[in-house]
């Protein structure tokens, strides 16, 4: 007869943790600045001036923020 074996691991609910947040808010224009850091600006999915978007705080996020830190503003949630 074939065994079958539970893992805690996985039969264990995990508990949800509070995701940091970042909100990023387009306060300058692109226009006039490299074509990498205009994508970077649709990437981060702002489109117009002063739109915003919430983001999750990590470190592709922090690090196309820090590309754009001269057009963008960003606040923590």
């Amino acid at each position: 007869m074939a065994e079958t074996k539970t893992n805690k691991a996985t039969t264990t609910t995990k508990v949800a943790k509070k995701e940091k947040k970042l909100r990023v808010v387009l306060v300058k224009s692109p226009i006039g600045f490299s074509k990498d850091q205009k994508r970077t600006v649709t990437a981060l999915g702002l489109n117009k001036l002063n739109s915003s978007n919430e983001l999750p705080d990590n470190q592709a996020v922090r690090g196309m923020i820090f590309k754009i830190k001269h057009l963008v503003r960003v606040e923590e949630i």
